[in-house]
């Protein structure tokens, strides 16, 4: 998950950080990595804390990937002071940085989760990696919130085990349990 989020971070650093004039060009590839890392582990840390309505919510396609999104707030919050603490740049420039950043990379995450044609990545790829391989919160959130994306396949109020066997045996079968989770 790593790399791909890596990839993300470059192909959208451009403007955020190369072509920044407040980052030095000679820390360009270590401030896109270190962005990288700072998304990824905000992410980690959103499920870790329980903050995962808002994470299922832009997960989901439900809200928008802008600025006053919560997600988007707390991820440019933690990019811009690991910025600003580990390459000394400005609260402007890190916030620059991170503001041009976030919503570009979590909204290339979930579209390349949600492509059936990037092989090797997926939305359980996504949700394993932030949730430390365990879904942990953000699984029970989709257990909670099953049933408002047709996850409930056999209507009996609640998203369980026997809901995931039903779809897997259906037509389509997991990747389409996690398509009408995410929007697909």
């Amino acid at each position: 998950m790593f790399d791909q989020l890596s990839e993300l971070v470059k192909q959208f650093g451009g403007d955020a950080v190369v072509n920044n004039p407040a980052v030095p060009n000679e820390q360009n590839d270590a401030v896109i990595q270190e962005a990288g890392g700072s998304i990824l582990t905000g992410l980690k840390d959103m499920v870790a804390n329980g903050n995962i309505n808002n994470l299922t919510e832009i997960l989901s396609g439900k809200a928008a990937i802008d600025g006053n999104n919560p997600v988007v707030q707390q991820l440019t919050e933690k990019v811009t002071g690991n910025l600003g603490e580990k390459f000394g740049l400005s609260s402007d420039a890190a916030g620059s940085v991170a503001g041009g950043l976030i919503p570009q990379i979590l909204g290339g995450l979930i579209n390349k989760a949600k492509d059936p044609n990037q092989p090797g990545f997926n939305m359980s790829d996504l949700v394993s990696a932030i949730s430390d391989g365990k879904g942990g919160g953000l699984m029970e959130a989709v257990s909670k919130y099953g049933g408002q994306f047709g996850l409930d396949q056999n209507n009996d109020g609640k998203v369980d085990m026997g809901d995931a066997m039903a779809a897997v045996s259906k037509k389509g079968g997991l990747g389409g349990l996690l398509g009408k989770l995410f929007g697909k």
